[in-house]
């Protein structure tokens, strides 16, 4: 693991922004693809303003989000939704879309057309985090009585879960899918969230989701 700490959040973004380019622009060069999962949330979308500028070959990244709330695209709550708005526009608007919830009535085999879309670009070249102050990742919440079956290793690479207290279901990324990608950030703002960060060591991935992919993971910090 490597812990960075910035000055101010610009400077994080402004580096992090920088960091993903040049990875997905090694990955683009070395395969001639590459796939991007990002975070929801208000947290990350600084970073997304910065890398819809940034030009790559964007044809042909894969762009999909770490998880997802299973509302309709244009609902309020919808992490595609905001990403779109914010990340899939200006040079960026070529990307590839792989979204994780498909909203239409009477569909059936929904969530194995989404496994079976989100495999064929694995691994996954770059993944961006966040975290709660529950130490959750993704859809990864402590508590989750899916989140078992979502640390194993033999989990399928999406899986539904239901969230204490929310009131909707979600589709997340399995932890093979986020421990397995090639480059691994975990974004992290104040002080709250970065005293549960370092409360979490030694506790075990069932209590503190973010464990499991700490040690692989470059983590980036500003108040």
């Amino acid at each position: 693991m490597e812990f960075i700490e910035y000055a101010d959040r610009e400077m994080l973004f402004l580096s992090l922004a920088n960091q993903v380019a040049g990875e997905l622009g090694q990955a683009l060069r070395s395969a001639g693809r590459a796939s991007f999962a990002v975070a929801g949330g208000s947290t990350p979308l600084p970073l997304y303003d910065l890398l819809s500028a940034v030009e790559l070959d964007w044809e042909n990244v894969a762009l999909m989000l770490t998880d997802e709330r299973c509302v309709p695209e244009d609902h309020p709550r919808s992490n595609l939704g905001q990403v779109r708005k914010r990340l899939v526009r200006a040079a960026a608007s070529a990307a590839k879309v792989v979204p994780l919830y498909l909203h239409a009535a009477g569909e059936t085999g929904r969530i194995e057309r989404i496994a079976e879309a989100v495999s064929t670009r694995l691994p996954l070249s770059t993944v961006v985090l966040g975290m709660g102050e529950d130490l959750h990742i993704a859809s990864l919440f402590p508590g989750s009585p899916q989140l078992a079956g979502a640390l194993s290793p033999a989990a399928p690479p999406v899986m539904e879960m239901s969230v204490p207290g929310q009131p909707e279901g979600r589709i997340t990324l399995s932890l093979p899918v986020l421990r397995d990608a090639m480059n691994i950030h975990l974004v992290i703002l104040g002080h709250a969230k970065r005293e549960a960060f370092e409360s979490s060591k030694g506790l075990p991935p069932e209590l503190a989701p973010v464990r499991a992919i700490a040690e692989n993971a470059t983590v980036h910090w500003a108040e």
